[in-house]
């Protein structure tokens, strides 16, 4: 494995430092993420598993956003409210609810709304016994659809986030998951976003904090329990650009608001956009092994952006790591390598590298040689 690095920061001089540092967030787990790179901005114990609360609903969300995609489920299609939803989630539980009323027959467009904006116990069991036939059996379809996504640290029990032996998140996999809600399922992500919903005559403001703040907050939501405090999950969009923010382990809600509404402002400010390398730019050399040339320049299929912090611009770098020498021959657009654009010690992001040309085998006299030069000298790398 071969690293090569390079300093972004002398390229660019610092500015006045912010006043608010994320290191001062009083979250137990947090991280941060820009929507368009996927570059992680902050992180503190990310994939520390902590209770969801309500924010379990935005994996029960996933789910049926793709089942209407896939046409399984229908918006305007009728679900009955069970003495078990009405009793677990619904007005006599004293839990955050629509007010469906018992044996009622509620549209799943409703259903939505309710379990979105008013994090609705009654809306999300109503959904799950519909589509599966219990809160179990749907829990099961929340961890398939987990796994499929990638979310490794997180296990579902039920459709809601109350307690339950075994139920957990992390703030990877929340960010994770809520981006490919964002990306994948526009016009219904577009429902975090509304702000009331009016149900049995009964409105309800939407529960984000973030959409009253003038951050720009389109979604998603918040999540509370004794075991693991407060949580959120936060997603603003300013000037193009969406960014999310995941916090939790918070002691109040209003730290929970204070330092949302703090780590997007630093975030909106805290870092200049710089664009690197443009697709088809050579980005560096690997060399390669048994080939009719030396190296080989290897180029990214996307442009290369890096944050680079303002106050501390120093603290931003990259390095190129591929597997070398690459072996010939070698084809075109062939992946060989990677470049880590790094804040301090964390990679923030990483870009994979293509070789820009063919490399065909060398010659039989070339090859030895190259195969004498990696006896003589190969052994010097390992040191």
């Amino acid at each position: 494995m071969l690293a090569l690095g390079l300093s972004l920061g002398a390229a660019f001089p610092a500015t006045a430092a912010e006043p608010w540092a994320p290191e001062q967030t009083k979250a137990k787990q947090a991280l941060v993420l820009d929507g368009e790179t996927g570059a992680i901005l902050f992180e503190k114990d990310a994939d520390q598993p902590f209770r969801p609360a309500s924010l379990a609903k935005l994996m029960t969300m996933e789910v049926v956003f793709e089942a209407l995609e896939t046409k399984k489920l229908a918006l305007d299609q009728n679900f009955r409210v069970s003495d078990h939803a009405w009793r677990t989630g619904g007005a006599p539980s004293g839990t955050s609810t629509m007010f469906a009323k018992l044996k009622s027959d509620v549209p799943l467009e409703a259903l939505i709304r309710g379990t979105i904006v008013q994090a609705a116990n009654d809306a999300a069991i109503v959904i799950a016994e519909g589509m599966a036939g219990s809160e179990e059996a749907f829990a099961g379809l929340m961890n398939e659809r987990a796994r499929q996504l990638g979310l490794t640290g997180s296990t579902f029990v039920n459709p809601t986030g109350l307690p339950a032996e075994g139920q957990k998140v992390t703030a990877r996999d929340l960010v994770a998951l809520a981006r490919h809600i964002e990306e994948h399922h526009p016009d219904l992500y577009r429902i975090y976003a509304e702000p009331q919903f009016e149900w049995n005559k009964i409105t309800q403001r939407n529960r984000n904090p973030l959409l009253q703040e003038g951050l720009g907050a389109t979604g998603m939501g918040t999540g509370y329990t004794e075991a693991s405090g407060y949580s959120i999950v936060g997603v603003t969009e300013k000037e193009g650009h969406t960014t999310f923010v995941v916090l939790g382990g918070l002691p109040s809600i209003a730290d929970r608001q204070a330092d949302a509404r703090r780590m997007i402002e630093w975030a909106d400010g805290a870092f200049r956009r710089e664009t690197l390398f443009q697709p088809g730019q050579t980005v560096g050399a690997a060399a390669v092994y048994g080939g009719l040339v030396p190296s080989v320049a290897m180029v990214a299929r996307e442009p290369i952006r890096a944050f680079v912090p303002q106050a501390k611009p120093e603290e931003a770098s990259a390095r190129i790591v591929y597997d070398g020498p690459i072996q010939a021959p070698v084809a075109a657009g062939q992946k060989i390598g990677h470049l880590d654009i790094l804040i301090g010690r964390q990679v923030s992001v990483s870009y994979d590298l293509f070789a820009a040309r063919a490399v065909e085998q060398g010659t039989f006299a070339g090859r030895a040689l190259d195969a004498a030069q990696e006896l003589a000298f190969g052994w010097i790398r390992a040191l």
